[in-house]
């Protein structure tokens, strides 16, 4: 039997010992050529990867919710960032959800044009959801449900036929304003935010209820609101003003009920009047149209916007619209069509009464263009190229709303080389973008001739650079600029032709001071006028 040396042993033992540190060290290398490689490629990608825009500190969980319930109004706070920041993009994070505020033109072309698709969609909110009936208008819905409702306001609610056919109802309204502010302009100052809301709350009634007031008003009223529709105009104020608050359960959806900001009790208050005056109008003429269907009745043309929606049937002839989506999308359209213009003109007016130079411009316009043998028509808008300037500069300087409706990107994405994560809501500050010194010279001045550069008779409200908002843009943006600016344009130009404006007595100017929680004027706007063209012209059985 062979058995080997300890010589033989000594050398085989070594040669394990080293075949054993030889693997070690190839290990060790291995391991640490991975490391390092692992460690550029992290170094790489945090090169790569772009940062988050700008913003305050963050608390762990709650983000930047505690300075947000600390500062209000919030939209007053989110500016005085930008300013202290000197950015044109913001980022907080409140609570999981990262909120990105939109201050420049370039950026916001970015949001709206470009990254168009990836941010459609809306977010959840239980004011939106209650106002919606659970997201069922084309304001607050997404997906199928959105494209669907998008699909019957622009087609049919917004068809260029639809708006030929209202032109009657839209002309009676003009006419009852003109009527309704000469049987008042002689009892000392008039109100003009009570005249611009009411003509708007009355101009969107008679477009989607076929009336003007919900019962009969009494005589003494000279056609004037009632007090369902003061209820009515002051609801659907109040409604506007608190969908673009900022709620905390809209970030932590487990808060909702407990209604640490009041909201809900006032939403629940709002929707018991809206209902109250809606519902039965609404109810009553399903119910027509069901008869009709069940008769097989000669189907009757469409006379409002309520026809259309309950008259719209799928491809099996059953109304393609239920009822809550018919309550909602009336709805939306009440509230989408009385505060830009009515907040525009009253602004407008406050303006150009402290500035002679400017109202002598737009008074001399309608004369040349239209004279003061009849009143100004839709027809002429398109040739008062000042009168639109005037208009578009209170757009500009004056918005109604602080910030457009809140876009949610549904994947991450880039905007001027930030990191805009999945889910974040992306806002555009349309202050921001309106009194923007890099954009506009002396941004806070009123000043209409700006906007006449190259501007022909052609001249639109929009905005197609979003250099401020008027309508908004790209997907979501408001489809019905061509009726928005004939409610408009015919209620400014009514008001300028019809009388003469001027300070009350007693007043050098018109104080043209922010409201602390809004962006209306502080008080509203009180101011005399004096009837300038014939007296019939004033008097409703004038046809």
């Amino acid at each position: 039997m062979f058995f080997p040396s300890t010589a033989n042993m000594r050398e085989q033992n070594n040669t394990i010992i080293v075949s054993i540190a030889m693997t070690i060290l190839l290990l060790v290398a291995f391991f640490c050529r991975i490391k390092k490689q692992a460690a550029m490629a992290a170094k790489n990608k945090s090169k790569k990867q772009p940062k988050l825009p700008p913003g305050p500190a963050t608390m762990p969980v709650s983000g930047n919710m505690h300075q947000m319930m600390m500062n209000k109004p919030v939209f007053r706070w989110i500016h005085r960032l930008l300013d202290e920041m000197d950015t044109e993009i913001l980022c907080l994070r409140l609570g999981r959800v990262h909120v990105i505020t939109v201050a420049s033109p370039e950026m916001a072309r970015e949001v709206l044009r470009k990254n168009d698709a990836v941010l459609t969609s809306r977010p959840a909110s239980f004011a939106w959801r209650a106002f919606s009936f659970g997201y069922k208008n084309t304001i607050g819905s997404t997906g199928d449900q959105w494209k669907k409702m998008r699909r019957v306001l622009a087609s049919e609610i917004l068809s260029p036929a639809m708006e030929c056919r209202m032109l009657g109802r839209r002309d009676e309204e003009a006419d009852h304003l003109v009527n309704y502010v000469y049987s008042h302009c002689n009892n000392g100052t008039v109100d003009v935010r009570h005249v611009t809301r009411h003509f708007c709350g009355n101009i969107a009634r008679k477009l989607v209820f076929g009336r003007r007031h919900f019962s009969t008003p009494p005589q003494a009223n000279s056609g004037g609101p009632g007090h369902d529709e003061e209820a009515h105009i002051d609801a659907l104020f109040t409604a506007l003003d608190y969908l673009s608050a900022f709620s905390v359960s809209d970030y932590f959806p487990a808060l909702v009920g407990l209604d640490l900001d009041g909201h809900e009790e006032l939403f629940n208050g709002l929707l018991n009047t809206f209902g109250r005056l809606h519902d039965p109008i609404i109810m009553e003429r399903m119910q027509e149209w069901r008869a009709l269907r069940r008769n097989g009745d000669e189907r009757r043309e469409v006379a409002d916007f309520l026809d259309v929606l309950v008259s719209l049937e799928d491809a099996q002839g059953n109304p393609l619209l239920s009822l809550d989506e018919v309550k909602a999308e009336t709805l939306g359209i009440l509230i989408a069509t009385v505060d830009n213009p009515s907040n525009a003109v009253e602004w407008a007016l406050a303006e150009m009464v402290n500035n002679p130079n400017v109202m002598k411009k737009a008074v001399d316009e309608l004369d040349v263009i239209v004279g003061k043998e009849r009143l100004v028509e839709e027809s002429d808008i398109q040739n008062l190229t000042y009168l639109k300037a005037c208009i578009r500069e209170a757009f500009r300087i004056h918005p109604y709303h602080p910030f457009n409706p809140p876009h949610v990107a549904i994947s991450d994405t880039i905007i001027a080389g930030y990191l805009i994560p999945k889910d974040s809501h992306v806002i555009l500050s349309r202050i921001g973008l309106g009194r923007n010194p890099r954009v506009w010279v002396n941004p806070l001045e009123f000043r209409p001739e700006r906007h006449l550069n190259n501007a022909t008779s052609t001249m639109v409200l929009a905005e197609p650079e979003l250099r401020f908002v008027s309508f908004g843009a790209g997907r979501r943006g408001c489809p019905a600029v061509s009726l928005g600016t004939s409610i408009t344009m015919m209620l400014f130009a009514r008001l300028l032709q019809g009388f003469t404006w001027s300070i009350p007595p007693g007043a050098d100017k018109i104080e043209l001071q922010e409201s602390v929680s809004s962006l209306q004027l502080s008080k509203p706007l009180l101011m005399q006028a004096k009837p300038r063209l014939l007296l019939h012209l004033y008097e409703l059985d004038r046809l």
